[in-house]
């Protein structure tokens, strides 16, 4: 009978102690999985943020391929003076107007942001163009943001979006001023920008990146 006893105990005890591993095994489990699941979503930020690093530059390969299909003539900054001032002649003439446009361009390309700003102000206050004007307005309000302008900014995608409601970039314009109210803080505020822009523009780029980043503040 004591045998028999004794035998029982050491199996308990065995069991408790099996019982008590299993316990710590499934707790490194749950430990290890949730330290996957942050790394998914670390990277899965990192991505997202490339991603729209990466439209930006798409954009300005973009402009700056469109430029060059379209003309074979030399692109010359010795144009553009020390002092910001353009040295040009013609006033909203045609040659004029296509030239400074290249040279923004190619400014933005170069990522010589200070120069590219300065002749996009040069155009959009100079000439008049349905198609390059709004383009202008949202380099100069994408410029702004990189510069971490953001009130510039702002002012130049909305005058995007009031003067050219119906132009190909002001879905992301919208995006763009819900990153500056993401970058203020101002988080409600950027959930409606981005909640609008997924409604307004649903097979936009613009739309998806909105979704995106309003999955990132939940």
């Amino acid at each position: 009978m004591k045998r028999n006893s004794l035998i029982f105990s050491f199996t308990l005890i065995i069991s408790l102690h099996s019982f008590s591993q299993e316990k710590d095994n499934v707790a490194v489990d749950l430990l290890f999985l949730k330290i996957q699941e942050l790394e998914i979503e670390i990277a899965d930020l990192r991505n997202k943020l490339e991603s729209q690093d990466f439209l930006i530059q798409k954009l300005i390969q973009e402009s700056v391929q469109e430029i060059d299909s379209t003309s074979s003539e030399n692109i010359n900054l010795d144009n553009f003076s020390s002092n910001n001032t353009i040295k040009f002649s013609g006033v909203d003439d045609t040659k004029s107007k296509e030239e400074v446009y290249k040279l923004a361009i190619k400014a933005l390309g170069d990522q010589d942001f200070v120069k590219a700003s300065s002749l996009f102000k040069y155009f959009v206050e100079t000439f008049s163009d349905q198609e390059k004007l709004p383009l202008s307005y949202f380099w100069l309000g994408e410029i702004a943001y990189i510069q971490t302008d953001y009130k510039s900014s702002n002012i130049y995608f909305l005058e995007l979006i009031t003067v050219y409601p119906d132009h190909y970039r002001v879905p992301l314009a919208h995006k763009k001023i819900g990153d500056i109210f993401l970058k203020n803080n101002e988080f409600d505020k950027a959930k409606d920008k981005y909640n609008f822009v997924i409604r307004e523009y649903p097979n936009d780029t613009a739309s998806s990146l909105a979704l995106q980043l309003l999955k990132n503040m939940e």
